[in-house]
């Protein structure tokens, strides 16, 4: 039964967006971009905290930011304002963006996530020209990705999630695999 759940939840996530949301469904973020961007970093969707903020990885507990301070040598990023963090990851040539467009789900577990609806990465990845990595925070956005994808032609990175649903793997270990696995795809 557990499988065929699992499945049933697949389908869902890969199968083609509708073309207006119902009104009850959960959206997503707008995707972080520019022409410059080496490294996307995709999230599966973002979690209740995010979606109130309308900001990515709004969690206070959430490792996102300090995994991209320590990774662009930024000491001071997860003090300045949110605009100003979004600057500093795309001058890194960092961008953001979700697997997932749109879901219903309660809470923020990737586990709630139900009848989601897939971003539209094929078109976003047309107007990347320099990109040389996509990053996966977590197990449920490079499923997806892979999914969505195939084969992009560059490689798809599934790294330790940030979430704070996922703090088993301390901090400092989360930085050294990210930084392992981005850094020769930012230089």
């Amino acid at each position: 039964m557990k499988a065929r759940a699992s499945s049933q939840r697949h389908r869902a996530l890969t199968s083609p967006p509708a073309t207006t949301p119902a009104p009850d469904r959960l959206i997503g973020l707008a995707p972080v971009v520019d022409a410059d961007v080496r490294v996307l970093v995709l999230g599966s969707f973002p979690g209740a905290a995010s979606l109130k903020a309308a900001q990515y990885y709004a969690h206070p507990r959430n490792a996102f930011w300090p995994v991209m301070a320590a990774l662009l040598r930024e000491p001071e990023l997860t003090a300045q304002p949110y605009a100003q963090r979004l600057q500093a990851l795309l001058a890194g040539r960092v961008g953001l963006w979700d697997a997932v467009a749109s879901c219903h789900r309660e809470g923020s577990l990737d586990t709630a996530i139900a009848e989601a609806l897939p971003s539209d990465l094929t078109q976003l990845l047309q107007r990347l020209p320099a990109l040389r990595a996509i990053a996966c925070n977590g197990a449920l956005a490079h499923r997806e990705t892979l999914a969505l994808l195939g084969d992009p032609g560059v490689p798809v990175l599934r790294l330790p999630s940030t979430s704070p649903a996922h703090a088993g793997v301390a901090l400092a270990d989360k930085i050294e695999v990210w930084r392992a696995a981005l850094a020769p795809h930012l230089g």
